[in-house]
């Protein structure tokens, strides 16, 4: 829609922009969305954690201020921020693996829950900004919910916390940073929990769709580990475009906005990991073939679903791309890729399509 359009480039002009975790897949998607919609943005992440990586195919350190550093170091952080003099922090860096976290558990707890304390400490000491999102994700709920009373629903923001593995967990105590900042500073912050994100460009390990990805472009079978586990799947650019309506409503409107809030998919998107990936191979076409691993694996969660309601009758959010299309774009996308095309052109053809 051009009112849509235009609405975001008006109020996203010259606005100045502080994003952790801007070097990782997320996070280069939404640099390239807010460098073309004429955004000032700084960012502040550890080197891209993958090779390849969306951020260099992309070059998007020749578009935005880019500062290499740990969320852990909150000297180091404080000092960019204070020297970006952000309007908007949109807090994205963390060890976002569920099978790393068992791995590693002090790290993720260190980086996922004393990294959001260091960026709203930060923020804090930076008079500047106006509006903080930290971005969560859908497995902050307690799990102990009976499966079959979320069925037609999904989680609502108003219900428990918890977390079953190590990053879940980590990510619910960040959503109890953001509240005790919230409710003790008055800080305008609010949370954003988004689930199963798919899109072009994403290289992490242990995430079903670039595993497709990767075993498709090597010609080798593809090996899934829960085929029957229920996903709130969406592309990248529905949540992405949550955070930026839930910013400027942030930055507007302040306390009134500061909650958390779920950005997921229409309920009918909450497929089978079977299904993605079936339908990933059906649209790929020949060399893309999946087998089932019935190794015993790590426990992760059989049912994710997030109800959106709240954010689509008060922020007017809503998604606009279903799973069939979202999925479309990922194999147009990592097509480009195998052809050597420009990346970034591709991904910004894609944010272009999105916002019509």
């Amino acid at each position: 829609m051009q009112n849509y359009n235009l609405k975001l480039k008006t109020f996203w002009k010259d606005r100045r922009v502080f994003i952790t975790g801007h070097t990782g897949f997320k996070g280069a998607w939404l640099c390239l969305w807010l460098h073309m919609l004429g955004a000032k943005v700084t960012g502040y992440a550890l080197e891209p954690p993958t090779k390849p990586s969306l951020f260099k195919l992309c070059q998007v350190d020749k578009l935005v201020k880019s500062i290499i550093g740990d969320v852990r170091d909150i000297n180091k952080l404080r000092s960019a921020m204070l020297a970006a003099r952000p309007e908007i922090v949109i807090h994205m860096a963390a060890q976002p693996i569920v099978r790393q976290s068992y791995k590693v558990p002090v790290d993720t707890f260190d980086i996922n829950v004393m990294g959001t304390v260091n960026v709203l400490e930060a923020a804090r000491a930076c008079k500047s900004i106006k509006a903080v999102i930290n971005v969560t994700t859908d497995k902050v709920y307690d799990p102990s919910t009976p499966l079959g009373a979320r069925k037609n629903s999904g989680y609502k923001e108003n219900e428990p916390l918890g977390g079953y593995d190590p990053y879940a967990s980590s990510k619910a105590c960040s959503e109890l940073v953001s509240s005790a900042y919230r409710r003790s500073y008055g800080m305008n912050a609010a949370t954003a929990r988004a689930g199963n994100v798919i899109g072009g460009g994403d290289w992490a390990g242990d995430r079903v769709v670039p595993d497709c990805v990767r075993a498709i472009l090597k010609g080798k079978k593809i090996h899934i580990r829960n085929p029957k586990a229920i996903r709130p799947w969406q592309h990248v650019l529905e949540p992405l475009g949550g955070y930026l309506v839930l910013a400027e409503k942030l930055y507007r409107h302040g306390q009134k906005y500061s909650e958390a809030w779920n950005f997921g998919p229409n309920g009918s998107d909450a497929k089978a990991v079977e299904w993605l990936v079936k339908k990933l191979c059906a649209d790929w076409g020949k060399g893309a073939e999946y087998v089932i691993d019935r190794k015993k694996h790590l426990h992760e969660a059989h049912f994710l679903k997030l109800d959106s309601t709240k954010a689509r009758k008060e922020l007017n959010w809503r998604p606009k791309w279903n799973l069939a299309k979202a999925i479309d774009k990922v194999g147009e996308w990592t097509r480009a890729y195998q052809n050597k095309e420009n990346m970034r052109e591709v991904c910004l053809d894609q944010i272009e399509e999105y916002m019509k």
